[in-house]
Protein backbone atom coordinates (compact mmCIF):
# COMPACT_ATOMS: atom_id res chain seq x y z
CA UNK A 1 0.00 0.00 0.00
CA UNK A 2 1.60 3.46 -1.09
CA UNK A 3 2.22 6.03 1.59
CA UNK A 4 -0.18 8.45 0.54
CA UNK A 5 -2.95 5.93 0.10
CA UNK A 6 -2.09 4.85 3.76
CA UNK A 7 -2.69 8.81 4.84
CA UNK A 8 -5.71 9.02 3.46
CA UNK A 9 -6.76 5.65 5.29
CA UNK A 10 -5.25 7.44 8.42
CA UNK A 11 -7.71 10.72 7.67
CA UNK A 12 -10.99 8.59 6.95
CA UNK A 13 -11.14 6.53 9.92
CA UNK A 14 -10.70 9.85 11.69
CA UNK A 15 -13.65 10.91 10.20
CA UNK A 16 -15.36 8.17 10.20
CA UNK A 17 -15.43 7.01 13.75
CA UNK A 18 -17.47 9.22 15.81
CA UNK A 19 -16.45 7.25 19.26
CA UNK A 20 -12.28 6.21 20.08
CA UNK A 21 -11.52 3.02 18.42
CA UNK A 22 -10.69 0.55 21.05
CA UNK A 23 -8.64 -2.78 19.34
CA UNK A 24 -8.04 -5.53 21.97
CA UNK A 25 -5.94 -8.31 21.00
CA UNK A 26 -6.25 -12.28 22.92
CA UNK A 27 -2.73 -13.70 23.43
CA UNK A 28 -1.14 -16.50 25.34
CA UNK A 29 2.40 -17.23 25.42
CA UNK A 30 3.30 -14.72 22.14
CA UNK A 31 6.62 -12.77 23.81
CA UNK A 32 8.32 -13.40 20.21
CA UNK A 33 5.55 -11.20 18.36
CA UNK A 34 3.48 -9.39 20.61
CA UNK A 35 5.50 -6.52 20.87
CA UNK A 36 5.76 -6.11 16.77
CA UNK A 37 1.79 -6.54 16.82
CA UNK A 38 1.38 -4.37 18.79
CA UNK A 39 3.27 -1.59 17.07
CA UNK A 40 1.85 -2.42 14.20
CA UNK A 41 -1.05 -1.80 15.20
CA UNK A 42 -0.22 1.73 16.66
CA UNK A 43 1.44 2.95 13.71
CA UNK A 44 -1.82 1.82 11.76
CA UNK A 45 -4.59 3.58 14.57
CA UNK A 46 -2.48 6.22 16.38
CA UNK A 47 -5.70 7.72 18.23
CA UNK A 48 -6.62 3.53 18.99
CA UNK A 49 -6.33 2.46 22.73
CA UNK A 50 -4.96 -0.80 22.20
CA UNK A 51 -5.61 -3.67 24.67
CA UNK A 52 -4.06 -6.83 25.28
CA UNK A 53 -6.11 -9.30 27.45
CA UNK A 54 -3.40 -11.88 28.16
CA UNK A 55 -5.21 -15.21 28.77
CA UNK A 56 -2.55 -16.81 31.37
CA UNK A 57 0.55 -16.33 29.91
CA UNK A 58 3.27 -18.25 31.03
CA UNK A 59 5.91 -15.99 29.37
CA UNK A 60 6.86 -12.31 29.33
CA UNK A 61 4.13 -11.90 26.64
CA UNK A 62 2.24 -8.83 29.44
CA UNK A 63 5.76 -7.34 29.50
CA UNK A 64 6.69 -7.13 25.95
CA UNK A 65 2.86 -5.73 24.90
CA UNK A 66 3.11 -3.13 27.77
CA UNK A 67 6.67 -1.95 25.87
CA UNK A 68 5.30 -1.45 22.63
CA UNK A 69 2.87 0.83 24.17
CA UNK A 70 -0.39 -1.44 25.06
CA UNK A 71 -2.20 -1.27 28.09
CA UNK A 72 -2.90 -5.20 29.47
CA UNK A 73 -5.38 -6.82 31.79
CA UNK A 74 -4.09 -9.70 32.98
CA UNK A 75 -5.92 -13.11 33.54
CA UNK A 76 -5.96 -16.17 34.84
CA UNK A 77 -5.70 -18.67 31.60
CA UNK A 78 -9.49 -19.85 30.60
CA UNK A 79 -9.45 -19.72 27.38
CA UNK A 80 -10.00 -17.25 24.36
CA UNK A 81 -13.33 -15.92 24.22
CA UNK A 82 -12.96 -16.13 28.20
CA UNK A 83 -10.49 -13.71 28.05
CA UNK A 84 -12.01 -11.77 25.40
CA UNK A 85 -15.31 -11.22 27.49
CA UNK A 86 -13.71 -10.35 30.63
CA UNK A 87 -11.53 -7.84 28.93
CA UNK A 88 -14.23 -6.19 26.97
CA UNK A 89 -16.28 -5.53 29.79
CA UNK A 90 -13.44 -3.41 31.19
CA UNK A 91 -13.22 -1.42 27.87
CA UNK A 92 -14.91 1.82 26.93
CA UNK A 93 -18.04 1.63 24.97
CA UNK A 94 -18.20 2.37 21.03
CA UNK A 95 -16.66 0.49 17.96
CA UNK A 96 -14.17 -2.52 18.67
CA UNK A 97 -11.29 -3.88 16.67
CA UNK A 98 -10.42 -7.90 17.75
CA UNK A 99 -6.88 -9.24 16.29
CA UNK A 100 -4.75 -11.55 16.75
CA UNK A 101 -1.62 -11.46 18.80
CA UNK A 102 0.71 -12.93 16.11
CA UNK A 103 -0.59 -10.82 13.03
CA UNK A 104 1.01 -9.14 10.47
CA UNK A 105 -0.09 -6.74 7.97
CA UNK A 106 -2.59 -3.53 7.70
CA UNK A 107 -6.29 -3.98 9.10
CA UNK A 108 -7.14 -0.31 8.01
CA UNK A 109 -9.29 -1.26 5.31
CA UNK A 110 -11.22 -3.24 7.79
CA UNK A 111 -12.33 -0.68 9.85
CA UNK A 112 -13.52 1.37 6.73
CA UNK A 113 -16.03 -1.28 5.78
CA UNK A 114 -19.27 0.01 6.00
CA UNK A 115 -20.70 -3.49 7.80
CA UNK A 116 -21.38 -3.77 11.27
CA UNK A 117 -19.69 -6.64 11.50
CA UNK A 118 -16.43 -6.89 9.14
CA UNK A 119 -14.48 -9.81 8.75
CA UNK A 120 -10.98 -10.00 7.78
CA UNK A 121 -10.58 -13.12 5.17
CA UNK A 122 -6.88 -13.91 4.36
CA UNK A 123 -5.77 -13.53 0.22
CA UNK A 124 -3.10 -16.19 0.84
CA UNK A 125 -3.05 -19.24 2.48
CA UNK A 126 0.25 -20.37 4.94
CA UNK A 127 0.73 -23.14 6.31
CA UNK A 128 -2.30 -25.11 8.22
CA UNK A 129 -4.20 -28.06 8.60
CA UNK A 130 -5.98 -30.48 6.27
CA UNK A 131 -9.19 -27.96 6.49
CA UNK A 132 -11.71 -29.74 8.75
CA UNK A 133 -11.55 -27.42 11.60
CA UNK A 134 -12.80 -24.41 9.14
CA UNK A 135 -14.91 -26.95 7.53
CA UNK A 136 -16.79 -27.78 10.19
CA UNK A 137 -17.22 -23.88 11.26
CA UNK A 138 -18.63 -22.91 7.95
CA UNK A 139 -20.56 -25.86 8.21
CA UNK A 140 -22.17 -24.80 11.86
CA UNK A 141 -22.55 -21.47 10.69
CA UNK A 142 -24.76 -22.37 7.60
CA UNK A 143 -27.19 -24.97 9.70
CA UNK A 144 -27.40 -22.59 12.43
CA UNK A 145 -28.06 -18.67 11.06
CA UNK A 146 -28.00 -19.40 6.77
CA UNK A 147 -24.59 -17.83 6.04
CA UNK A 148 -21.82 -19.65 4.26
CA UNK A 149 -18.56 -17.53 5.20
CA UNK A 150 -15.17 -17.83 3.57
CA UNK A 151 -13.19 -17.42 6.97
CA UNK A 152 -15.14 -19.02 9.37
CA UNK A 153 -12.54 -18.49 11.97
CA UNK A 154 -10.79 -14.94 11.27
CA UNK A 155 -10.33 -14.20 14.33
CA UNK A 156 -9.72 -10.14 12.94
CA UNK A 157 -12.69 -8.60 13.38
CA UNK A 158 -14.40 -4.90 13.19
CA UNK A 159 -17.66 -3.96 15.02
CA UNK A 160 -19.66 -0.72 15.80
CA UNK A 161 -20.72 -0.54 18.63
CA UNK A 162 -24.20 -2.34 17.85
CA UNK A 163 -22.80 -5.32 16.95
CA UNK A 164 -20.49 -5.48 19.66
CA UNK A 165 -23.45 -5.32 22.19
CA UNK A 166 -25.16 -8.10 20.11
CA UNK A 167 -21.87 -10.72 20.58
CA UNK A 168 -20.31 -10.17 23.93
CA UNK A 169 -20.06 -12.29 25.93
CA UNK A 170 -18.69 -14.44 23.25
CA UNK A 171 -19.05 -18.15 23.78
CA UNK A 172 -15.64 -19.84 25.08
CA UNK A 173 -12.59 -21.06 24.16
CA UNK A 174 -12.09 -21.35 20.02
CA UNK A 175 -15.57 -21.19 19.36
CA UNK A 176 -15.91 -17.40 20.02
CA UNK A 177 -15.27 -16.37 16.08
CA UNK A 178 -18.13 -19.00 15.00
CA UNK A 179 -20.77 -18.67 17.63
CA UNK A 180 -20.10 -14.23 16.83
CA UNK A 181 -21.22 -14.45 13.50
CA UNK A 182 -24.12 -16.89 13.96
CA UNK A 183 -24.99 -14.38 16.98
CA UNK A 184 -24.61 -11.30 14.89
CA UNK A 185 -26.49 -12.59 12.01
CA UNK A 186 -29.55 -13.73 13.61
CA UNK A 187 -29.44 -10.32 15.53
CA UNK A 188 -30.01 -8.63 12.14
CA UNK A 189 -26.39 -7.37 12.34
CA UNK A 190 -24.76 -7.17 9.03
CA UNK A 191 -21.62 -8.87 7.79
CA UNK A 192 -18.97 -8.52 5.47
CA UNK A 193 -15.67 -10.43 4.69
CA UNK A 194 -13.03 -7.93 3.63
CA UNK A 195 -9.95 -9.88 1.62
CA UNK A 196 -6.70 -8.47 2.89
CA UNK A 197 -3.19 -8.71 2.63
CA UNK A 198 -2.35 -10.57 6.06
CA UNK A 199 -0.38 -13.10 7.66
CA UNK A 200 -0.24 -14.69 11.12
CA UNK A 201 1.61 -18.19 12.28
CA UNK A 202 -0.34 -20.86 11.25
CA UNK A 203 -0.14 -24.73 12.82
CA UNK A 204 1.56 -26.80 10.78
CA UNK A 205 0.83 -30.73 10.35
CA UNK A 206 2.56 -31.98 13.14
CA UNK A 207 1.38 -33.98 16.80
CA UNK A 208 1.14 -30.02 18.04
CA UNK A 209 -0.80 -28.80 15.43
CA UNK A 210 -3.06 -31.64 14.99
CA UNK A 211 -3.85 -31.38 18.66
CA UNK A 212 -4.72 -27.28 18.73
CA UNK A 213 -7.11 -28.21 16.10
CA UNK A 214 -8.83 -31.11 18.09
CA UNK A 215 -9.44 -28.33 20.37
CA UNK A 216 -10.29 -26.43 18.04
CA UNK A 217 -13.13 -28.98 16.88
CA UNK A 218 -14.37 -30.10 20.46
CA UNK A 219 -15.36 -26.05 21.18
CA UNK A 220 -16.38 -25.20 17.61
CA UNK A 221 -19.35 -28.27 18.48
CA UNK A 222 -19.44 -26.63 22.21
CA UNK A 223 -19.95 -23.27 21.14
CA UNK A 224 -23.23 -23.89 18.71
CA UNK A 225 -24.87 -25.81 21.51
CA UNK A 226 -26.50 -24.48 24.36
CA UNK A 227 -25.09 -21.65 26.29
CA UNK A 228 -25.52 -20.10 29.39
CA UNK A 229 -23.55 -17.29 31.19
CA UNK A 230 -22.28 -18.16 34.73
CA UNK A 231 -21.71 -15.89 38.29
CA UNK A 232 -18.61 -13.85 36.79
CA UNK A 233 -20.57 -13.00 33.10
CA UNK A 234 -18.75 -15.59 31.00
CA UNK A 235 -20.68 -17.55 28.49
CA UNK A 236 -20.17 -21.46 28.72
CA UNK A 237 -21.90 -24.11 26.80
CA UNK A 238 -24.46 -26.20 28.89
CA UNK A 239 -23.11 -30.13 29.51
CA UNK A 240 -24.88 -31.47 31.98
CA UNK A 241 -27.37 -33.34 29.64
CA UNK A 242 -24.13 -35.55 29.81
CA UNK A 243 -25.83 -36.93 32.72
CA UNK A 244 -28.95 -37.95 31.31
CA UNK A 245 -26.99 -39.60 28.84
CA UNK A 246 -24.75 -41.82 30.65
CA UNK A 247 -27.72 -42.65 33.05
CA UNK A 248 -30.97 -42.96 30.79
CA UNK A 249 -33.09 -43.32 33.84
CA UNK A 250 -32.73 -39.73 35.13
CA UNK A 251 -33.07 -38.86 31.66
CA UNK A 252 -36.06 -36.91 31.62
CA UNK A 253 -34.69 -35.38 34.82
CA UNK A 254 -32.14 -33.62 33.01
CA UNK A 255 -34.36 -32.53 29.86
CA UNK A 256 -36.34 -30.57 32.44
CA UNK A 257 -33.61 -29.24 33.78
CA UNK A 258 -32.79 -27.96 30.41
CA UNK A 259 -35.80 -26.49 29.71
CA UNK A 260 -34.96 -24.36 32.92
CA UNK A 261 -31.75 -23.74 31.75
CA UNK A 262 -32.58 -22.48 28.38
CA UNK A 263 -35.98 -20.60 29.01
CA UNK A 264 -36.02 -20.04 32.73
CA UNK A 265 -37.18 -16.12 33.89
CA UNK A 266 -35.70 -14.18 36.67
CA UNK A 267 -37.33 -16.08 39.48
CA UNK A 268 -35.66 -17.84 42.27
CA UNK A 269 -36.69 -20.54 44.67
CA UNK A 270 -40.38 -22.21 45.71
CA UNK A 271 -42.08 -19.23 46.40
CA UNK A 272 -41.10 -17.16 43.61
CA UNK A 273 -42.40 -19.81 41.19
CA UNK A 274 -45.25 -20.83 42.98
CA UNK A 275 -45.98 -17.27 42.77
CA UNK A 276 -45.07 -16.42 38.92
CA UNK A 277 -47.54 -18.79 37.42
CA UNK A 278 -46.70 -21.07 35.37
CA UNK A 279 -42.95 -21.08 34.56
CA UNK A 280 -39.78 -23.79 34.51
CA UNK A 281 -39.00 -23.89 37.86
CA UNK A 282 -42.40 -24.85 38.26
CA UNK A 283 -42.18 -27.65 36.02
CA UNK A 284 -39.32 -29.03 37.89
CA UNK A 285 -41.04 -28.24 41.04
CA UNK A 286 -43.89 -31.04 39.81
CA UNK A 287 -42.55 -32.86 36.45
CA UNK A 288 -39.83 -34.32 38.47
CA UNK A 289 -41.39 -35.95 41.51
CA UNK A 290 -43.84 -37.05 39.41
CA UNK A 291 -41.39 -38.82 37.05
CA UNK A 292 -40.00 -40.28 40.82
CA UNK A 293 -43.31 -41.44 41.52
CA UNK A 294 -44.04 -42.89 38.02
CA UNK A 295 -40.90 -44.96 38.44
CA UNK A 296 -41.10 -45.78 41.70
CA UNK A 297 -44.66 -45.85 42.57
CA UNK A 298 -43.82 -44.83 46.20
CA UNK A 299 -44.53 -40.90 47.83
CA UNK A 300 -41.94 -40.79 49.70
CA UNK A 301 -39.78 -42.02 47.14
CA UNK A 302 -40.80 -39.07 44.95
CA UNK A 303 -40.73 -36.90 47.22
CA UNK A 304 -36.90 -37.86 47.91
CA UNK A 305 -36.00 -37.48 44.98
CA UNK A 306 -37.23 -34.38 44.22
CA UNK A 307 -36.10 -32.62 47.14
CA UNK A 308 -32.64 -34.66 46.16
CA UNK A 309 -32.28 -33.46 42.75
CA UNK A 310 -33.50 -29.27 44.18
CA UNK A 311 -30.78 -29.64 46.81
CA UNK A 312 -28.07 -30.36 44.45
CA UNK A 313 -29.24 -27.79 42.10
CA UNK A 314 -29.39 -24.89 44.60
CA UNK A 315 -25.23 -25.43 45.44
CA UNK A 316 -24.30 -24.94 41.63
CA UNK A 317 -23.74 -20.90 42.21
CA UNK A 318 -20.08 -21.73 41.65
CA UNK A 319 -17.66 -24.09 39.66
CA UNK A 320 -17.63 -27.02 40.74
CA UNK A 321 -19.89 -27.05 43.99
CA UNK A 322 -22.55 -28.91 42.39
CA UNK A 323 -19.64 -31.76 41.34
CA UNK A 324 -18.70 -31.44 45.09
CA UNK A 325 -21.66 -32.35 46.50
CA UNK A 326 -22.85 -34.68 44.35
CA UNK A 327 -19.51 -36.68 45.30
CA UNK A 328 -19.85 -36.36 49.15
CA UNK A 329 -23.32 -37.48 48.76
CA UNK A 330 -22.18 -40.67 46.65
CA UNK A 331 -19.74 -41.27 49.47
CA UNK A 332 -22.09 -41.02 52.26
CA UNK A 333 -24.20 -43.69 50.38
CA UNK A 334 -21.75 -45.72 49.91
CA UNK A 335 -21.12 -45.37 46.22
CA UNK A 336 -23.79 -44.18 42.70
CA UNK A 337 -24.21 -45.39 39.51
CA UNK A 338 -20.60 -45.80 37.95
CA UNK A 339 -21.92 -44.20 34.71
CA UNK A 340 -22.93 -41.39 36.79
CA UNK A 341 -19.47 -40.61 38.53
CA UNK A 342 -17.96 -41.21 35.59
CA UNK A 343 -19.72 -37.98 33.99
CA UNK A 344 -19.38 -36.32 36.94
CA UNK A 345 -15.45 -36.68 36.67
CA UNK A 346 -15.43 -36.10 32.91
CA UNK A 347 -17.35 -32.89 33.42
CA UNK A 348 -15.30 -31.72 36.70
CA UNK A 349 -12.44 -30.17 35.22
CA UNK A 350 -14.10 -27.82 32.98
CA UNK A 351 -16.97 -26.93 35.86
CA UNK A 352 -14.18 -25.97 37.69
CA UNK A 353 -12.25 -24.23 35.22
CA UNK A 354 -14.81 -22.12 33.40
CA UNK A 355 -14.67 -23.94 30.51
CA UNK A 356 -18.71 -25.62 30.69
CA UNK A 357 -21.31 -25.26 32.58
CA UNK A 358 -23.25 -28.05 34.42
CA UNK A 359 -26.26 -26.45 34.65
CA UNK A 360 -30.00 -27.07 36.07
CA UNK A 361 -29.64 -30.35 33.13
CA UNK A 362 -26.33 -31.68 35.10
CA UNK A 363 -27.39 -30.20 38.62
CA UNK A 364 -30.89 -31.65 39.02
CA UNK A 365 -30.19 -35.70 37.04
CA UNK A 366 -26.82 -35.84 39.82
CA UNK A 367 -29.36 -35.34 42.49
CA UNK A 368 -32.35 -37.74 41.05
CA UNK A 369 -29.32 -39.91 40.64
CA UNK A 370 -28.52 -39.53 44.40
CA UNK A 371 -32.35 -39.70 45.34
CA UNK A 372 -32.98 -42.88 43.14
CA UNK A 373 -29.96 -44.37 45.05
CA UNK A 374 -31.29 -43.01 48.24
CA UNK A 375 -34.64 -44.86 47.55
CA UNK A 376 -33.12 -48.06 47.46
CA UNK A 377 -31.03 -47.94 50.33
CA UNK A 378 -33.64 -46.07 52.75
CA UNK A 379 -36.84 -47.38 54.42
CA UNK A 380 -39.40 -46.72 57.32
CA UNK A 381 -38.07 -44.02 59.39
CA UNK A 382 -34.34 -43.44 57.82
CA UNK A 383 -36.15 -41.93 54.78
CA UNK A 384 -38.34 -39.62 56.59
CA UNK A 385 -35.13 -38.55 58.08
CA UNK A 386 -33.66 -38.34 54.93
CA UNK A 387 -36.08 -36.15 53.57
CA UNK A 388 -36.27 -33.89 56.86
CA UNK A 389 -33.26 -33.32 56.27
CA UNK A 390 -33.55 -32.26 52.91
CA UNK A 391 -36.57 -30.33 53.34
CA UNK A 392 -34.68 -28.45 56.03
CA UNK A 393 -31.66 -27.67 53.65
CA UNK A 394 -34.10 -26.34 50.99
CA UNK A 395 -36.48 -24.27 53.71
CA UNK A 396 -32.60 -22.71 54.33
CA UNK A 397 -32.10 -22.21 50.81
CA UNK A 398 -35.09 -20.46 50.58
CA UNK A 399 -34.53 -17.90 53.40
CA UNK A 400 -30.67 -17.41 52.93
CA UNK A 401 -28.10 -18.35 50.16
CA UNK A 402 -26.36 -21.36 50.65
CA UNK A 403 -23.42 -20.08 48.76
CA UNK A 404 -22.97 -17.39 51.65
CA UNK A 405 -23.15 -20.22 54.67
CA UNK A 406 -20.79 -22.40 52.92
CA UNK A 407 -18.16 -18.90 52.43
CA UNK A 408 -18.82 -18.32 55.71
CA UNK A 409 -17.98 -21.26 56.93
CA UNK A 410 -13.95 -22.00 56.80
CA UNK A 411 -13.73 -25.87 56.55
CA UNK A 412 -16.50 -26.06 53.83
CA UNK A 413 -14.97 -22.77 52.06
CA UNK A 414 -11.71 -24.24 51.66
CA UNK A 415 -13.36 -27.33 49.96
CA UNK A 416 -15.82 -25.49 48.03
CA UNK A 417 -12.53 -23.05 46.68
CA UNK A 418 -10.52 -26.21 45.95
CA UNK A 419 -9.53 -26.60 42.03
CA UNK A 420 -11.31 -23.77 40.98
CA UNK A 421 -9.61 -20.54 39.55
CA UNK A 422 -9.42 -17.29 41.64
Amino acid sequence: MSDQLSDQLSDQLGDQLGDRLTILVAARDEEDRIGQTVEGLRTQFPDASIVVADDGSRDATAERAEEAGATVIRLARRGKGQALTLAERRLEPGPLLLCDADLRGDLRPLVESDAELAIAAFSARVGGGLGLAKAAARSLIRMRCGLAPREPLSGQRYLTARARSAVFPVAMGFGVETRMTIDAVRAGVEVEEVELDLEHRATGRDLRGFAHRGRQLADLVLSCGPQAVNYRGLRLPLVGAAVGLAVPAVAPVAAIGLADDLWSGPERGFRAHLTSGPTTGTLKLVGIPLYALARTRSPSAALLVGLAANAVNQLDTRPGRALKAFGIGALLLGGAPRKAVAAAVLIAPYDLKEMAMLGDAGSNALGAVLGFSSVELLTGRSRWSAIGALSLLTLIGERRSLGSLIESTPVLCGLDRLGRQA
